[in-house]
């Protein structure tokens, strides 16, 4: 299995997305949103993505495209993500109250 990174976002295939039932379409591909800078990590084309409510970030992608998607940032380079189904992971940090989701 391949995985993929851009920055603090870890995309990885999954065979299904699960409860997709449950899940809302979003209305723009956005993986995670950088608080700070606002920078952010989005697909523009070619893919979908699942989420709680239809405002919220992707927690998982279908790459609809045949060429792939492309994963873009400000500060990272883009990355293809082929098609096929993926989950979100953002990146975590540890602390003794709770796990935080790290700040862009």
């Amino acid at each position: 299995m391949k995985l993929y990174r851009q920055g603090d976002v870890l995309i990885v295939p999954v065979n299904k997305i699960p409860n997709k039932n449950k899940l809302k379409k979003t209305k723009r591909c956005t993986l995670a949103l950088g608080e700070v800078t606002g920078h952010h990590h989005t697909i523009h084309a070619g893919a979908v993505g699942y989420a709680d409510d239809e405002l919220s970030l992707a927690k998982f992608v279908e790459v609809t495209d045949s060429n792939g998607g492309a994963l873009t940032h400000q500060e990272h380079d883009t990355i293809v993500l082929p098609e096929g189904t993926y989950k979100v992971i953002g990146q975590v940090e540890y602390t003794p109250e709770r796990l935080l989701r790290v700040a862009d």
